[in-house]
Formats: structure tokens, sequence, C-alpha cells
């Protein structure tokens, strides 16, 4: 049995579309902590790791767990239709995702859903030497100022300073906050790290900054990094994202 309902759709709306952003099909896990996925993307350049929990939901009823595989432009296209601040119940009804949309009318859409095999990426066995934790604005202005000058961005943080830069051929920006400046709110680092990513998909990752007035960074020398935005009893999103070779 699935039986969810959400009286405000916002929330859903906006992680699916930050989720297909970078993949085009997800396999959903729905159980009694909530819905979650973890997936790569198809280059195996990123994974996403998801949870919309139970507490975010009005209504929750669900047996056991269910595994609900969508080809995201499709769900996309669909939730665009729907309002922030429409009342969306989903249930499964056989092999198809039925979403009912109560605003200032009641209707009904079907999606497929889809057999989709994909291994879990063992994102548990990364160790992160270093973590820093942002306001959601500094990243998102530093990613935006980065990709006005090159095609990746460096982070660079030891225990007292947090560095974001790129170069381009001819131009080259960066920003440093120092322990204790606003902006920066934790930095944990006992070693100097340096480690460099592609813009491209720190642009994407960083939309998810309307999620979470904080972003938590962690990463280490030319070592993947996490993004990690929480809203609390609601949603956590994380993006793990493989690092560059050096220059």
């Amino acid at each position: 049995m699935l039986k969810v309902t959400l009286n405000n759709a916002e929330i859903l709306k906006n992680s699916v579309g930050l989720i297909a952003e970078i993949l085009d099909e997800a396999v959903f896990g729905i159980d009694a902590n909530g819905m979650s996925l973890l997936s790569p993307d198809r280059n195996m350049v990123a994974v996403i790791d998801f949870r919309l929990l139970s507490s975010a939901f009005d209504e929750y009823n669900v047996d056991g767990e269910v595994k609900v595989g969508l080809n995201l432009p499709n769900l996309v296209g669909v939730l665009k239709r729907v309002k922030g601040t429409d009342k969306i119940t989903l249930q499964m009804p056989k092999n198809k995702l039925e979403m009912i949309v109560e605003g200032s009318n009641k209707r009904t859409f079907e999606i497929p859903v889809l057999d989709i095999k994909r291994d879990k990426p063992p994102i548990e066995q990364l160790t992160f030497p270093g973590k820093v934790d942002l306001e959601s604005q500094v990243l998102e202005d530093g990613i935006e100022d980065a990709a006005v000058v090159g095609e990746s961005v460096t982070f660079e943080a030891n225990p007292s300073l947090f560095k974001i830069s790129s170069k381009g051929d001819t131009t080259s920006w960066q920003i440093g906050l120092e322990k204790g400046q606003p902006g920066l709110l934790n930095i944990s680092a006992s070693d100097a790290l340096k480690s460099r990513y592609q813009i491209e998909y720190l642009r994407k990752m960083a939309k998810a900054c309307k999620l979470s007035k904080q972003v938590t960074l962690e990463f280490g020398t030319d070592y993947p990094l996490r993004l990690s935005f929480k809203e609390i009893d609601k949603v956590n999103l994380n993006f793990i994202l493989a690092p560059l070779s050096e220059e």
C-alpha cells in the first residue's frame, strides 16, 4: 500500500526539479522513513543522495518498502503543472504512479513506473578530511562568479581559511573567508586541502541553495566533494562530485 500526501507541493517540485538537472531517470524508495534515492549520473561523475522525510508529509501510509522507477523529465513535466500551494497525493495502483493534484480543482496524472536497474554507489566508503559550513548565498554567488571566468572551481581550506577560486585563459577570480568572518559559519580542516571540480555540475548543484540557508561542503585534496543541503524534519539533499585532475 502506498498513499502519501503533501498539503503544499513546493518542496517536492523543488527537489525533483534539482535532481532532474543531473539525472534523467531514478528509482525512488518509499518506506517508513520517507522517500529517498541514491544514484549516480550516467557519466559516473556525480551522485545524488536524497531523502524527503516522512515528517514532511501531512499523510503518510506505506506498507514495507515500495520501489518506484521514473523518467525524471516526464515527472518534472507533470510537476510543472502543479502549483506550489496545491495539495498532492501519490499512490501506486499496479504499475503506474498516480498523482492526484487538488487546488482550485482536482486533477489526476498517471505516470508509468519503469524497471530501472542501477547499482548503488558505495558512498559510505568516503571519509572527508575537511568540512566547511557556509551561508548558502556565499556558495551560490561564488559559483556564478567562477562561471564567468573558467570551466572549473577550486576549493581550498586550512584550519583558519576557506577559499574559492577559478582560472581562465586570461582571467582569474577568488574569494577568501577567514574563520569568524560573516558567511563562513564553521571550518574544520587539520591540514591544508585543495581540490578542483567541474563548474557545469556545480552550477546545477548550487541551485539547491534555495532549499536551505546553509550548505555544508566536505572535501579533501584531489578528493570527491560532498555538498549537503538540509531543511530540518523535511528534506536532505546531498551531492557528491568527482574531482578533476590537477592542471
